[in-house]
């Protein structure tokens, strides 16, 4: 039983610089697969503006190729944008953690502590389990 009230004691505390910097480099490595990402989609969406045959139209002449065109042109915006938004929030967590990194790993809603196993997993998470829970509930309202 000792180890479980060192546990809470510790979980109180907040994160050790151990887990800080695991969450960091977590982060880090985040980011930079999601720049890579979006620089291949940067990639695809200036080699869509010429064909492969060197055409420097973007349209295609059958309007079947052309709504297939259309449909894969939208379908890599979505992804792009999507990326985007995840970039941002790592941006976010790697600016709460250099700013704050006594508050890092707290949930901004209740103020508990995120816990580190969640952190791994997700390591821009804002939320605890029970507050996440909570906002995702009121959505699907």
């Amino acid at each position: 039983m000792p180890t479980k009230s060192k546990t809470k004691a510790k979980a109180t505390k907040g994160l050790n610089k151990k887990q800080l910097a695991h969450l960091e480099k977590r982060l880090l490595e985040e980011r930079a697969r999601v720049m890579k990402e979006l620089g291949y989609y940067d990639e695809s969406f200036n080699s869509s503006l010429q064909a492969s045959d060197g055409d420097l139209s973007s349209y295609s002449f059958h309007m079947a190729d052309q709504g297939t065109d259309a449909m894969e042109r939208e379908k890599a915006f979505l992804f792009a944008s999507q990326e985007g938004r995840y970039l941002w929030h790592v941006n976010q967590a790697l600016r709460r953690l250099y700013q704050t990194p006594d508050k890092f790993g707290k949930c901004e809603q209740c103020g508990e502590e995120i816990g580190f196993d969640r952190l791994d997993a997700l390591p821009h998470a804002r939320l605890c389990i029970k507050c996440k829970a909570k906002e995702e509930d009121g959505k699907r309202r």
